[in-house]
């Protein structure tokens, strides 16, 4: 159910605006609903009253004891509840999407129902290919390229998009229902400045004048926690981080002041301690306007911190819908149950005294900016070393040096005793040979347009000189060794799942017969079944091969289930390194309990939790440079 009106929820650990004066952080959700200026007045005058908190409405949250500041959360959630309705803001009934393949139309979406109110957010949850995008798209009435929405009834707000014509949905999209994407980086013109881009659908669509649509933008990015918010607009999106840029996204959804959000896998490409700010400002957005979201997810604990209900669909078809609570503690399906029960796999830590691969001192830089500062870490024959840290910390720069796409300034690389020539380009074939690369995005990573038996026979081709049958056979070996068949031989990347593609991404390394392959976030962009059985491959090939890996990742629940040694990383610099058990018990350095506290878990309760502790430690430093 949504939020029971007569239980305001306060979340304590940031429910004020640090910009924003008592006054108008009361106001704040009054506003957001266009409440007139009298009504107001009148709101935050009898929450002032009950609350004895009219001494210092003109005051700001920091000039507050922490007793004060409490009273004023409770009384600008009190005044936001207010008179929130129970009809349905979204109502989808028998919804069913085709979608076009092998010259015909398939039901990919089969019958789906999903309702939502006004301040209620849906998670919706499955594995890859499940159908959440689509049915989430759907909702704004639109089908993407090679889909149709061929049945059923989507009322919004008492319209039928089903029967809406194309200019009508256009003229509810970006004011009535926003969009926020998986990418922020896609989402944004690159030549244009954020604040252009997020006064954009006001000024479109009349909801405000340019003056007031740019200090609307201001107050939104305050809002969202973003530096500087007074000046942050004028940056160009690629002069602000990943976690920035994916808040300023939200805050373009929100300027407009949309009835309904679509957040699609919105943390997915980050890492976790960017992901802890980029949720709770999106979490406090959507309950101080009052907006419906739909959450489209593969992270059940992200869920777990945003929705009121959670429905789960698998092939295109709903399994189960219950309240958050009630479906993380008593599942009833038995697909639901399996999902919760993904993380299975626990590697026991092993280690050993014989290195395949030594970094020393390795300083590094792009141009004149250095990037690794004296890096030195080694990687025991046969076992899996994790490098963890946060975006720009320097693991996947590591990589590089290691494969001599970027020659370092200092240090050097040794493999099997050997000191490797720093560029790639002046490595022997037997060098390139023994060290291989699995790639983030396999999307990104195959060409299009080759067939799975010429992604996987060009390293046969190339280092082993096979040809014909016998390269045909060894594909069909490598194929069997990831647990595909020879069926998979002749297609496209495109007619392969994510999971898939990862898979036939892994037989190409392991196609050149590599002692050493580095992972790079491998398994970042697939859903926990999909990560799960990769996870289970590496570690068998591992078994079977002898074959030692360099996982990079920013997921601690992954690094639990492959590595035997850690390292982490901080602003190019080695931070902690040793055995997984020493790193993962307490006492933590300080960045590394940062990292370890910034990992959801199913407890709807965490992201409340992990800000305050944020906000505990950032008081700290601020005390100790005093």
């Amino acid at each position: 159910a949504p939020r029971d009106r007569n239980v305001a929820m306060v979340f304590q650990s940031y429910a004020l605006y640090p910009y924003l004066s008592v006054r108008e952080n009361i106001a704040f959700g009054l506003r957001a609903r266009k409440a007139s200026d009298a009504e107001i007045t009148r709101q935050v005058d009898w929450a002032a009253e009950v609350l004895d908190i009219g001494g210092y409405l003109d005051r700001f949250p920091r000039e507050l004891s922490g007793g004060q500041r409490q009273r004023v959360a409770i009384g600008r959630a009190i005044v936001r509840d207010a008179g929130m309705s129970d009809e349905f803001l979204l109502d989808m009934k028998n919804v069913v999407i085709d979608g076009y393949s092998d010259e015909q139309w398939h039901p990919i979406i089969k019958g789906v129902d999903l309702t939502l109110r006004r301040g209620e957010v849906l998670g919706l949850i499955g594995e890859s290919g499940a159908g959440k995008s689509t049915l989430g798209l759907a909702a704004m009435g639109f089908a993407r390229p090679g889909c149709r929405l061929t049945s059923g009834e989507i009322w919004f707000d008492g319209r039928d998009l089903m029967q809406a014509s194309e200019a009508e949905k256009q003229a509810l999209r970006g004011v009535r229902i926003a969009y926020v994407a998986q990418s922020a980086a896609a989402a944004f013109n690159p030549a244009h400045r954020l604040i252009e881009q997020t006064t954009e659908a006001s000024l479109r669509h009349g909801v405000a004048g340019q003056g007031e649509a740019e200090q609307d933008a201001r107050n939104l990015y305050a809002a969202m926690d973003l530096p500087d918010p007074e000046h942050i607009g004028d940056r160009y999106p690629h002069q602000v981080s990943g976690g920035q840029l994916q808040r300023a996204m939200t805050a373009m959804a929100m300027s407009a002041r949309p009835d309904l959000i679509i957040f699609d896998e919105p943390t997915t490409a980050l890492d976790v301690t960017t992901q802890v700010n980029v949720l709770a400002a999106m979490k406090r957005a959507v309950e101080e306007f009052n907006t419906a979201a739909i959450y489209i997810t593969h992270d059940l604990a992200v869920v777990a911190q945003m929705a009121d209900r959670i429905k789960v669909l698998r092939y295109g078809e709903e399994v189960e819908e219950a309240e958050t609570q009630e479906m993380l503690s008593n599942p009833k399906h038995p697909y639901t149950k399996s999902l919760w029960a993904v993380r299975s796999i626990e590697k026991p830590a092993e280690t050993t005294e014989d290195h395949i691969l030594a970094i020393e001192n390795v300083t590094a830089a792009y141009g004149t900016v250095p990037v690794l500062h004296n890096v030195s870490i080694r990687v025991p024959r046969g076992k899996t070393v994790a490098v963890v840290g946060e975006s720009g910390s320097g693991k996947s720069t590591t990589a590089r040096v290691v494969t001599g796409l970027l020659p370092p300034s200092q240090g050097r690389v040794t493999f099997n005793g050997e000191a490797l020539p720093p560029d790639l380009k002046s490595r022997k074939k037997d060098q390139l040979q023994r060290i291989q690369m699995i790639y983030q995005s396999a999307d990104t990573a195959m060409n299009p347009r080759h067939t799975v038996r010429d992604i996987i026979g060009r390293p046969l081709e190339f280092y082993g000189g096979l040809r014909g049958r016998a390269k045909d056979e060894r594909v069909a070996d490598l194929l069997r060794m990831i647990e595909l068949d020879e069926s998979f031989m002749d297609r496209l990347p495109g007619e392969l799942s994510g999971g898939q593609k990862q898979r036939i991404c892994i037989a190409r390394a392991l196609a050149a017969g590599p002692e050493l392959i580095i992972c790079d976030e491998v398994t970042s962009a697939l859903d926990q079944v999909v990560q799960e059985g990769i996870l289970k491959l590496l570690l068998k090939l591992q078994k079977d091969l002898g074959v030692s890996y360099i996982f990079i990742t920013h997921d601690i629940a992954t690094v639990e289930a492959i590595a035997d040694e850690i390292v982490v990383m901080w602003q190019g610099k080695v931070v902690e390194q040793g055995l997984k058990d020493m790193i993962l018990s307490p006492p933590y350095p300080e960045y590394t309990e940062l990292l370890l506290s910034s990992v959801p878990t199913m407890d709807p309760g965490w992201l409340a939790g992990a800000v305050e502790a944020r906000q505990a430690l950032d008081m700290a430093d601020e005390v100790g440079e005093a």
